[in-house]
Parts: C-alpha cells; sequence; structure tokens
C-alpha cells in the first residue's frame, strides 16, 4: 500500500505529464494549421496554373514578378507596366503626402495649444489681480481693526477715568 506522500507524488506526476500533453497538442494546432493550409495552396496553384505566356526578363530576382492568373484585371495590368523606379516614386510621393498631411495636423493641434496656453494664462493674471486686491484689502482692515481697537481702548479709558465700570 502505497503512503499518502508517494500518491501525491504520483499525482503531480500525472498532472505535469497531461500538462505536457496539452502544451504539446496547443502548439501542434497553432503551428500546424497555417503550415497544413500553406501546403495546401501550394499544391493547388502548382496544379492550376498552367504554363504562362509571359514576357519576362532573363533576371526576376531584380523585376516585378507578373501574376499569370490576371491577364484581364486592366488596373492590374496598368500597375505590372510601370516601372520599379515608377513604383517606387509613386510610393515616395504617398509618403511625402502622408508626412505633409501630418505635419498639418501637428502645426494645427500646436496652434490650439497655444489658443488654450493664451487662455490660462489670461485666467491666471486675472486670479493674481484679485488675489492682489483681496491681500490689499485684507491688509487694510487689518489696519482699521487695530485703528478701531486703539480707539476702543482710549475710549474705554475715558470712561472709567470719568467713573465708568465694566459692571453697571
Amino acid at each position: 500500500m502505497a503512503r499518502p506522500s508517494d500518491r501525491r507524488l504520483f499525482n503531480q506526476g500525472i498532472l505535469k505529464l497531461a500538462m505536457v500533453l496539452a502544451g504539446f497538442c496547443l502548439a501542434c494546432c497553432i503551428v500546424g494549421s497555417p503550415l497544413y493550409h500553406h501546403f495546401k495552396q501550394n499544391s493547388r496553384a502548382q496544379a492550376s496554373c498552367g504554363s504562362c505566356d509571359c514576357d519576362c526578363d532573363s533576371d526576376t530576382s531584380s523585376s516585378i514578378v507578373l501574376d499569370c492568373g490576371n491577364h484581364h484585371d486592366p488596373d492590374m495590368e496598368e500597375e505590372m507596366r510601370k516601372g520599379r523606379l515608377a513604383l517606387l516614386a509613386e510610393e515616395l510621393h504617398l509618403q511625402k503626402n502622408v508626412s505633409d498631411d501630418r505635419l498639418e495636423r501637428t502645426k494645427e493641434l500646436t496652434m490650439e495649444v497655444r489658443k488654450s496656453s493664451s487662455q490660462y494664462r489670461k485666467e491666471v493674471e486675472k486670479c493674481s489681480i484679485g488675489i492682489e486686491t483681496c491681500e490689499a484689502a485684507r491688509a487694510k482692515a487689518e489696519a482699521a481693526i487695530v485703528d478701531e481697537l486703539k480707539l476702543s481702548a482710549l475710549w474705554e479709558r475715558r470712561a472709567r477715568e470719568l467713573g465708568w465700570s465694566h459692571g453697571m
């Protein structure tokens, strides 16, 4: 009869084996499915594509490879007739347009930020002026209170000199 610790180790071993098998199956599903479809498409393409009557250069590594199955698409034929330099020039032109659009948008955003910043500065100036006004008024009020306390003390002292007492 197996001890409880041996049984636990046995159960952990089975669990590890099950996890390894599940991981292997998952890896096969992830990697195997695209490979299967890739090989399946290649075998169909080789079987369905007949002889191509293309007028290609002998050096196909530096030229654009023509797709023999789409001879009847006029847009595709026009694109394929363009030279490599023309395609690169067009790509550069498109990239320039995109960068010009981004630059314009950035300039617009910068102007919006400047306007917002200016508005915030104006608000800060208003607040600062308001704070300065409040501080000046507070200082005046403190001075007035001090003067009133002095005046009250003077009147109270005179009243006491004339015989007034606080409890009367």
